[in-house]
């Protein structure tokens, strides 16, 4: 029998507990590093360097601002379940005359290979709602059935232990940004601990410096120049997801569907994610005016590319 390792998914839940602890320990640590140990004492200096360690720390505390309210967002924010009873829009009289067109053109016992291609294709479009046995209701499109969170969830991207969360519709913009804001705070850090990261290993080999400040200086360098690098990644990948209009999870399902229905154009694309108003694209927040009017915020509904096919 094949080991089946979603059976041991739900534990994921005790792990992501534990990563909001950590990642408040790499911010802590970052902070003592950058703010208490090194630039904070440099801001009463006088001179150049007051003025230089005085940016450096506003910088550094309005990208941690959008770093935890974004990471919290997406935390503490539904990424949209299906609703109790919810029924996919279909015509029960089409539903009803399909069935009837095909069983008087297929005898009786015959497979259903035999079925005429427009039947089969005019009934694919009408199933194309799915059927969620663990949930027993119908899935949406773009709707996947999470074994951590065990729910459906809308548009679903990923279960993110990070966040203690699922990734979906209505919380992914919020992701982004974390992503985003994180990686802007790591960068940063990096470069500002670099010439200290350096000094490190002349402090130690004359024996200079305290070792709290060399502990912390080296710790917060390595920590911060690892999750630079990961995140760069990720930022890519998603990037070209948002512009495809499309999911990790999607991914993998259309790899044999080329055009892919739900892409609109990467200007739509990015705002089916990020909304119409420009002034919100930059915080983890959506006008009102969008959500109103833009049903693909909600992850229930999506428009499609009239020239494909479901």
């Amino acid at each position: 029998m094949a080991w089946n390792f979603f059976k041991y998914c739900s534990g994921l839940r005790v792990v992501g507990s534990l990563m909001i602890f950590l990642v408040a320990a790499i911010i802590g640590v970052t902070y003592y590093a950058i703010v208490i140990t090194i630039y904070g004492p440099q801001m009463f200096h006088g001179g150049s360097e007051t003025i230089v360690a005085f940016v450096i720390v506003i910088i550094f505390h309005l990208l941690l601002v959008m770093l935890i309210w974004c990471y919290f967002m997406v935390v503490l924010t539904d990424p949209g379940g299906v609703p109790p009873n919810w029924r996919p829009m279909i015509d029960e009289e089409d539903v009803e005359a399909h069935q009837m067109a095909i069983s008087r053109t297929v005898p009786p016992g015959t497979s259903g290979s035999a079925c005429p291609e427009s039947l089969v294709s005019n009934m694919d479009e009408i199933q194309d709602f799915r059927y969620c046995n663990k949930c027993e209701n119908y899935k949406p499109p773009r709707c996947h059935h999470c074994r951590v969170c065990q729910r459906c969830i809308l548009k679903m991207d990923h279960h993110c232990v990070w966040v203690v969360n699922c990734v979906g519709a209505r919380n992914y913009k919020f992701f982004l940004l974390f992503l985003i804001y994180t990686f802007l705070e790591t960068t940063l850090d990096t470069f500002v601990l670099l010439p200290h990261f350096i000094n490190f290993f002349k402090d130690v080999e004359h024996h200079a410096g305290s070792s709290n400040y060399l502990a912390t200086t080296f710790l917060a360098f390595v920590l911060n120049i690892a999750f630079a690098l990961s995140l760069l990644g990720f930022l890519i990948l998603h990037s070209s997801l948002v512009l495809a209009n499309t999911t990790t999870i999607e991914v993998y399902e259309k790899k044999k569907t080329s055009p892919w229905r739900y892409d609109m154009g990467r200007r739509r694309n990015f705002e089916q994610v990020f909304g119409m108003r420009k002034l919100y694209w930059l915080i983890p927040l959506y006008a009102e005016e969008d959500i109103a009017s833009m049903p693909a915020l909600q992850g229930l509904e999506f428009p499609v590319r009239p020239d494909v096919e479901g």
